[in-house]
């Protein structure tokens, strides 16, 4: 069976659960984390509606884009305090929309700022954290998937890849979460989501072989440190500054297909192409000649350099509510010459067109 696809978000959800529920009282509880001072709590709830929100929802309630879970369930901000919050938001998910938010990685936010975007999470959501044990839960990993098969694939895919909901596969979040947190997950279900609990509908034999099945996933798979790529200058902004229009005939008024744009390209036709993730994810893949342009920054900022006589395009992961939000305004600020790509960047690579990864010194695939 071929690897779970990467997870898009920043937490795991899982879609069983168990008959016998093991209660909270059974766990015992953890102290909170530190408090937030009133500047601190200020910064992070800013920093989550600039940086979290358009995915995540403005009031933390998820699937706004992209499948991302809510970050108000009581399952997963009783149990995923701080470190299944904290590592996800650092660096990203590999292979989802979830990029990385920490500058060490490329992304626009200092190692404090994003502990305190976890607490402001866990206050905000105003529950106990539960002691989890980090003991590994035997199970059988073959009927493990069979149940995995039977149970999840509406939702999380067949081979874990995200349907309505995160995929689950994912190297970072196999490593970072227990397995009691998996548990936990598939025995409560994420309140006010569509991921139900099953506490009455599998036993707990079996939950522990979805677990273990999970578990296996990791098996085998390496993380790869990215070298980070100089970020571009404006003379370099325009691909191909001496050719042609491309002329793209857009749908919807707005879109243009990854076949269109990658024949622009092959052409070399007079464009820019704007990357809207955060930067440390341009920095692990992107469409050769694209710039950063996060959807958070300063508009006024990163248009700097930018010709409104140029063709734009600007593509994201999710696969297209970043890019939208960042051509709508750049159309409120009368730039007539812009597009989205349709299929996002995930979806160009998965038609077979080319990207350059910053990790392996960019070299196309």
């Amino acid at each position: 069976m071929k690897s779970l696809a990467a997870i898009s978000c920043v937490v795991l959800c899982l879609g069983v659960v168990l008959s016998a529920p093991l209660f909270a009282t059974d766990r015992g509880t953890l102290p909170p984390p530190r408090k937030l001072t009133n500047e601190q709590a200020k910064i992070a709830a800013a920093n989550y509606q600039k940086y979290c929100a358009l995915c995540h929802g403005k009031d933390r309630e998820g699937h706004a884009n992209d499948h991302a879970p809510s970050l108000r369930s009581k399952s997963l901000m009783e149990s995923g305090v701080p470190h299944a919050i904290l590592r996800p938001m650092s660096y990203g998910r590999v292979g989802t929309a979830m990029g990385g938010y920490l500058d060490e990685v490329g992304g626009p936010m200092t190692l404090a700022e994003t502990w305190d975007l976890t607490y402001w999470l866990f206050e905000q959501a105003g529950y106990d954290r539960l002691r989890f044990s980090t003991k590994p839960i035997v199970g059988e990993i073959k009927h493990g998937q069979s149940l995995y098969q039977k149970n999840c694939t509406n939702c999380h895919g067949k081979d874990g890849e995200g349907v309505t909901a995160p995929a689950l596969g994912n190297q970072s979040a196999l490593a970072h979460n227990t397995d009691e947190f998996i548990k936990h997950a598939i025995l409560n279900g994420r309140q006010d989501t569509p991921m139900q609990a099953y506490k009455n509908i599998l036993s707990e034999s079996d939950i522990n072989d979805i677990t273990a099945f999970l578990r296996s996933k990791a098996s085998g798979w390496k993380d790869d440190k990215p070298v980070l790529k100089k970020m571009p200058t404006p003379e370099h902004y325009i691909i191909n500054p001496h050719g042609g229009d491309p002329n793209f005939n857009l749908s919807q008024g707005m879109y243009v297909s990854s076949k269109d744009l990658n024949q622009a390209l092959l052409t070399n036709k007079r464009m820019v192409l704007l990357d809207t993730r955060v930067p440390s994810v341009w920095q692990t893949a992107h469409i050769k000649g694209a710039i950063p342009f996060p959807y958070y920054a300063d508009l006024d900022e990163t248009v700097a350099g930018i010709p409104k006589d140029v063709q734009i395009v600007a593509y994201c992961s999710c696969p297209r509510a970043a890019a939208d939000y960042t051509i709508n305004k750049l159309r409120a600020k009368g730039y007539t010459r812009t597009a989205v790509l349709w299929e996002g960047i995930f979806g160009w690579m998965n038609l077979g067109y080319p990207v350059t990864r910053g990790d392996i010194n960019g070299v196309e695939h």
